[in-house]
Formats: C-alpha cells, structure tokens, sequence
C-alpha cells in the first residue's frame, strides 16, 4: 500500500491506495467530468499522466496549507471541502461528487490549498499533474470556457451563501440545505433518503449555525412530518413543505 506520493525534496502528498488506471471515456462520472470535455489529444495526454487512487472514509486527500501540485478529479464517491476556522472549527465550504473537479483554485492562483479534502465515504479519485493540466488548458478553448464556467458558478454560489447566511432565518437555511443536498447527491432507492451520511455537527456546519440548533430544528421538521431520521439517515417526506420553507427565491 502506498501511503504517499513524494513529489519534490521539500512537499509530500497524501495518496489513496492506486488502483488499475481508468481512461476519460470509462469513467463513471464521463457525462459530467470536465475533463472528458477536451479535445483528442489532450485528452489523451491527460489519461497517461493520471494517476487513480482511492482513499478510505475519512481520509484526507488534500491538506489546507499545503502547496498545489494537481489537480483531482472524483471519478466515485463523496468529498467534503472544509476549512479550519480562527478557533480552529471546522467549516464546511463545499461537498463533491462523482465528475467533480478539486483543488483547482489553488492551483489556478498559485497559492496554497485554502480547504482540506476529506472522504465522506470511499471514493476513487484522479490526480492530474499541474504542468500537464496547465499547458491542456493553454491549448483547449473549450477545456478553458468550461473552467471559467465552473468558476463562475462557485463564485455563484459563494455570494448567495453569504447572503443568506446574513438575511435568512436559521429554520429556512436548513431546508435549503437538506435540499442542496438532494440535488447534490440524491436519493437512494427507496426516492425518500438523502444519498449520504453526514453527522448533525456537519449538517450544522452546512447550515451555518450552532449544533444545538441544528438538532432541535431537525426534531420540529420531523414532528411537522417533513422529514423523518434514523441515525445519520434523513428521509425527505414532503418536498412542497420543505421546498416553502427554504422560501427560495429565483
């Protein structure tokens, strides 16, 4: 088992257990990785020089502090992006799925990783190599509009979270994170439970808010028969209630 990857004198970094190397065009997530968005032979360049890894639940994949060598690519699995606040309090950024790209701020900035990558569950993730990813992205202008895409929509998102977290109640920000949720990851089989585990302190943290109240609004969404718990698992029993009190907005 190979547990790091030495990259010069003076940096190592964290790596998963190799696995056998996946091409572009048999990934899991082809339809919404960027990078089987490039043109022949890019993306031929691309899958020689990744390297495929999984990495355990709970096991970190990228450290916040540490320099920028790559860049990753979730083939399957679930991420979380987080950073360590001034009292040293974790606090959640981003959750990640299959066809999802990381660390690429970083990169594009030349500054060290602001987030930490830790595995919500297995998941087999793509290091791609900076000089590599750089040049591809040099030569491929629709490899280059779909990252300006991605930055756009995360600049996006980020200036909505922070509206809200300064506008909304605490009670409408939680249903709109049980529902950023659901469109993240989905529902499993049975159409009603949210396709991850996350403890109450990470739902809080999505939220924005105390754990303390997390839970109690978690226990009044149950008795007002929105949700129903067990354990880790939330179940979504009526959208249309869940959907009112987020009191999105277009």
């Amino acid at each position: 088992m190979v547990n790091a990857l030495q990259i010069s004198n003076f940096a190592v970094l964290p790596m998963g257990t190799p696995v056998q190397q996946i091409t572009c065009q048999h990934c899991k997530a082809r339809f919404s990785a960027i990078f089987c968005k490039a043109e022949g032979e890019n993306l031929a360049a691309l899958d020689t020089a990744r390297v495929c890894s999984v990495y355990k639940k709970g096991q970190i994949i990228f450290q916040e502090g540490a320099h920028s060598f790559g860049i990753y690519c979730v083939n399957s699995g679930k991420v979380k992006l987080s950073h360590s606040g001034d009292d040293g309090r974790e606090q959640i950024i981003r959750l990640v799925k299959a066809g999802d790209i990381m660390g690429y701020k970083a990169l594009l900035s030349g500054e060290r990783y602001t987030a930490t990558a830790i595995a919500l569950e297995d998941a087999q993730v793509c290091f791609i190599p900076k000089d590599l990813f750089l040049g591809v992205l040099q030569k491929d202008a629709a490899l280059s509009f779909e990252m300006m895409r991605i930055l756009s929509s995360e600049l996006r998102k980020a200036e909505l979270k922070i509206t809200h977290l300064a506008q909304k109640p605490v009670r409408e920000r939680l249903a709109e994170t049980l529902l950023f949720i659901h469109e993240t990851y989905g529902l499993e089989s049975d159409g009603q439970t949210l396709n991850v585990r996350l403890s109450r302190e990470e739902i809080a943290n999505l939220v924005g808010t105390a754990t303390e109240s997390a839970i109690r609004l978690l226990s009044e969404f149950r008795k007002e028969g929105m949700i129903e718990l067990e354990g880790k698992k939330i179940r979504l029993l009526n959208m249309d209630s869940i959907i009112k009190t987020a009191n999105l907005q277009d």
